[in-house]
């Protein structure tokens, strides 16, 4: 039973990570700004690492990682895309891509932090914890830095 709860934690991981890594590909071919789009590529390259690393902790398991998204990460694509049609395109990638950075942290932190989680799940999210964490400081320092410049 144990290593159905380490895929289940770590797929719902991969599986939000995964609507990050699509979104910032996303994101970067819509932004007018290159170094946006730069910065996009990058993390969503980071995102792939992450699903690519807790994949093979899945799949270590005996278990099949997850290969989609969520549907709340595909609701806010669309959101976004409306979003920035009406408005500034940059500012709008931005927001909700710190949003989905959030997501992303929360979710890693309530896997660290609930007393279910098999202590094999806990250490892969652990691993890229640091990582999660600089991603999202970066959406978020970005988002602050545009709101208060517009």
């Amino acid at each position: 039973m144990t290593d159905k709860k380490i895929q289940h934690s770590l797929n719902d991981l991969i599986e939000i990570a995964r609507d990050g890594s699509e979104f910032y590909a996303e994101a970067a071919g819509k932004v007018e700004s290159a170094e946006l789009a730069t910065l996009f590529r990058r993390m969503g390259e980071h995102k792939r690492e992450i699903v690519t690393g807790l994949s093979a902790d899945v799949a270590a398991t005996g278990g099949d990682p997850a290969d989609h998204g969520t549907i709340v990460g595909s609701v806010r694509q669309t959101y976004a895309k409306a979003r920035a049609a009406l408005g500034d395109t940059n500012y709008a990638y931005v927001a909700e891509l710190e949003e989905l950075e959030d997501r992303l942290l929360d979710a890693f932190k309530d896997t660290l932090e609930d007393s279910d989680t098999p202590a094999a799940a806990r250490a892969a999210a652990q691993k890229y914890l640091p990582r999660v964490t600089e991603c999202h400081d970066i959406m978020r320092n970005r988002k602050i830095a545009m709101k208060n410049a517009g």
